[in-house]
């Protein structure tokens, strides 16, 4: 079974300069898929549903933390 880094493709995207640059980005990671034979394309949608849930989950985290914070003051 083949790990996917999808944190480098989120790294790089959010630090992309620009918006062609993101979409670029993007586009590499859907290319990447579009190349995947059948059989493997479920495995990448399982990893890919499960990064992006614990990016949401940190996110969410983070935002609680922030908004405790700014409430406090």
């Amino acid at each position: 079974m083949n790990q996917y880094d999808f944190r480098s493709y989120h790294y790089r995207s959010i630090n992309a300069a620009t918006d062609a640059e993101r979409a670029a980005i993007n586009q590499e990671l859907k290319d990447l898929y579009a190349a995947l034979p059948d059989e493997e394309k479920p495995e990448f949608n399982r990893q890919l549903q499960t990064f992006l849930t614990k990016e949401m989950g940190k996110l969410k985290s983070n935002y609680e933390s922030v908004k405790g914070n700014l409430g406090d003051n």
